[in-house]
């Protein structure tokens, strides 16, 4: 399911100066998040060919209070075994995973959690996903553990496109904030880590423009 395409890319991500430059030099790891309202589950995550969304996404950490200087690492991601949103085929896993989380839940008596817009955020967008996370979370503890189903191996990344924005012109379906990401769980994956000679990290030191 994961080798269908090229099995190397290039992904960025959005951080604090400091912690990308400690993990350039290879002092500190990147660790996987454990937010519970992460889109695909618990991973690090990158934007797919895309520094000047890792800086936006910086940059309005900043505006929270979570990133005292705006700035993005690149890295040179094998996939590996990839949980591929774009093949209908994981597609229809991600469903019953779902499904199965549903009945877990239903037979626990707890409510399944619900997808929710960001607190203070004008923003129609549900970018709080913690249905999504809790689904793609409960698919890999099927699939890490000992009864997994025949012929599935642990995800070393997962991948998938998200429509997010505004339409780019009155009447278009196409929006301004449209990404790839990717989430790696296995960090042996992240074979290079860099800093992009491009507008993004200039961007970051001499003008921190609205996103």
């Amino acid at each position: 399911m994961s080798r269908l395409q090229t099995s190397f890319v290039l992904g960025y991500h959005g951080c604090d100066r400091k912690l990308g430059l400690d993990a350039v030099t290879g002092n500190v790891p990147l660790i996987p998040g454990k937010s519970k309202f992460d889109w695909m589950g618990h991973g690090i995550y990158f934007w797919e060919s895309d520094p000047m969304r890792a800086l936006e996404w910086a940059q309005q950490k900043s505006k929270r209070g979570a990133c005292a200087d705006p700035f993005v690492i690149g890295a040179v991601i094998d996939l590996g075994n990839c949980l591929d949103l774009l093949a209908r085929e994981n597609v229809e896993l991600v469903r019953f995973a779902y499904e199965s989380f549903k009945e877990v839940q239903e037979k626990a008596g707890i409510p399944l959690p619900i997808n929710k817009k960001a607190p203070k955020d004008a923003s129609p967008e549900l970018v709080m996903r913690y249905l999504d996370c809790a689904v793609f979370d409960h698919l890999h503890s099927i699939i890490d553990g000992p009864s997994r189903p025949k012929g599935l191996e642990p995800y070393d990344t997962v991948r998938a496109v998200f429509r997010e924005g505004t339409p780019i012109y009155a009447g278009s379906m196409l929006t301004d904030k449209n990404h790839a990401q990717i989430a790696v769980r296995n960090p042996k994956c992240i074979k290079g880590i860099f800093i992009p000679l491009d507008a993004a990290n200039i961007l970051s030191t001499d003008a921190k423009p609205d996103v």
